[in-house]
């Protein structure tokens, strides 16, 4: 290799470690740090050289260090935007993240307030076919006393006045106690009627005719299990625990 080429070589790699220099001191907000010193020693230093080449290869090596120093500027450019396009991701990402909880806590209270908007819906459904089917009863004082009842006619009484709801629970229990006969007697307690009152003359609070009209003893029967039990269904549950009521 050359004199001259060898300079010219210097003369680019000097002058490219100065571009560095600089750069890396502006990036690191120090505009004052040696790398200033290190241009200045460097542009003296190829002041130095060029002077030593003859002028007709001063252009080459001074083309070859340009070059030179554009490739780092690049390089150092590629790198800031590398850096920055990262930060960039790093916050879109994180942004992202928040949109998503928040969009997650969002569906979740949607979520929450139409569940209890149909539990109370359901409620209120419900509430009002109770009161519609009690509405729908009938009182014991509507039926007309005969002399003597069938199994299926007292069914048939107690099905209008006991709600449709309920009438299940109440059945049963009826069924355990006098198996629907109206004039039932226990020996051993003196319990009488239909749901077995004990003793019978408490039925007289809905009517004189506890003795011979099972209207009346369904009537009480289903005052009874609402007062003590809240409903028939309420007095079947006691029922199946202790098997009485």
């Amino acid at each position: 290799m050359s004199r001259i080429s060898v300079r010219g070589f210097a003369v680019a790699s000097a002058t490219a470690v100065t571009t560095v220099g600089a750069v890396v001191g502006v990036a690191s907000g120090d505009p004052q740090s040696s790398g200033d010193n290190n241009f200045e020693a460097a542009a003296a230093d190829t002041t130095t050289l060029l002077a030593d080449i003859p002028a007709g290869q001063q252009a080459q090596v001074a083309t070859a260090s340009l070059a030179q120093q554009a490739d780092v500027q690049a390089a150092v450019a590629d790198e800031a935007a590398k850096k920055t396009a990262e930060e960039t991701a790093r916050l879109q990402a994180a942004d992202d993240a928040k949109a998503k909880k928040k969009a997650a806590d969002t569906k979740a209270a949607e979520e929450k307030a139409a569940k209890e908007k149909a539990e109370q819906e359901a409620k209120e459904r419900e509430e009002q076919s109770e009161v519609a089917s009690r509405s729908a009863s009938r009182d014991s004082s509507s039926f007309e006393q005969q002399s003597s009842y069938t199994v299926e006619q007292v069914k048939a009484i107690a099905r209008q006045i006991v709600p449709a709801d309920q009438f299940q629970c109440f059945s049963t229990i009826v069924n355990h106690e006098s198996t629907w006969n109206y004039q039932a007697v226990n020996p051993s307690s003196g319990a009488y009627g239909l749901v077995q009152s004990n003793p019978g003359s408490k039925m007289a609070s809905v009517a004189d005719d506890w003795r011979t009209n099972p209207a009346t003893q369904v009537q009480w029967g289903l005052n009874y299990m609402n007062d003590r039990y809240g409903s028939p269904c309420g007095a079947w549950d006691f029922w199946q625990s202790n098997h009485w009521y």
